[in-house]
């Protein structure tokens, strides 16, 4: 009997650790400086097992659903309002690794994917104020991080010293955290087990760059992004408007591109 409990012990041992916890935020963001009453939410997920973490959008996970289920089937005759609805301003994900807290953030540019590690550290200043934030008691703490000011609540009680978006590094799980312009807010509002972390496919060219070299790419991309990718075909990578022969379409396209530009111009990251 005592060998069948060590040997259940065991088990049991290998199958928590190989679990993961799932802790689902909602994200609030004013995307638009110029129409602050426009606020965008969307839900979003961090991962965590003992090895590391993922931070993704919800819309993300059902986009690619959407697309797997269409590569098994052949057939790409997606409903366009449905699509639409899944459009995301969480376009990346952020993975932390749980030995050497390196933080790499991955998006597409166009059609390809680019990936970068953060090199920026974030230090925090511990405050004594305390809340009450859903069950759990939490203290707050102070940070300047990529030309924001942040305040976060953390909680003991939860022993993962991690968060949403970048944020880590406090002695215990991030509930709550905000910019001081009110412009974006991470809310945790659920915390569930899931038998494995989420994985993603990689469509397009992987491109591993500098965290400088990144937001120069990303900055040409936003200034003109027909030309962008324009330039990308040009370059043997061509995607989008650049593939559509119906110019009517293609100005649609490139129209809507321009407009999302433009309104997205208050971006999380300042500096």
């Amino acid at each position: 009997m005592k060998k069948i409990g060590i040997l259940f012990l065991g088990i049991f041992s290998q199958i928590l650790f190989s679990q993961a916890t799932r802790f689902i935020y909602q994200v609030s963001m004013k995307l638009d400086s110029t129409n602050r009453n426009d606020v965008k939410t969307e839900i979003a997920y961090l991962d965590i097992n003992p090895e590391k973490s993922i931070f993704y959008g919800e819309k993300r996970v059902k986009r690619d659903s959407i697309f797997g289920r269409a590569r098994q089937t052949g057939s790409f005759n997606f409903d366009r309002s449905q699509m639409q609805n899944l459009r995301s301003y969480i376009d990346f994900t952020i993975e932390k690794d749980g030995k050497t807290g390196v933080k790499t953030y991955n998006t597409r540019i166009a059609r390809d994917q680019y990936s970068y590690e953060e090199d920026r550290p974030m230090e925090w200043k511990i405050l004594p104020e305390t809340a009450k934030i859903g069950e759990y008691k939490t203290q707050k703490a102070e940070t300047y991080f990529a030309g924001r000011t942040w305040y976060a609540w953390f909680t003991t009680e939860i022993p993962f010293q991690d968060g949403p978006y970048k944020f880590s590094g406090l002695p215990g799980l991030i509930i709550k955290v905000e910019d001081s312009k009110n412009d974006y807010s991470f809310d945790l509002k659920e915390t569930k087990k899931i038998p494995e972390m989420q994985t993603f496919t990689q469509s397009g060219n992987l491109v591993k760059v500098k965290r400088k070299d990144f937001e120069k790419q990303n900055a040409l991309f936003k200034k003109d992004p027909v030309s962008f990718m324009q330039a990308s075909m040009t370059s043997g990578r061509g995607f989008g408007p650049t593939r559509t022969t119906d110019p009517n379409q293609r100005k649609q396209i490139e129209d809507r591109l321009k407009d999302e530009a433009k309104k997205n111009n208050n971006p999380i990251e300042l500096k």
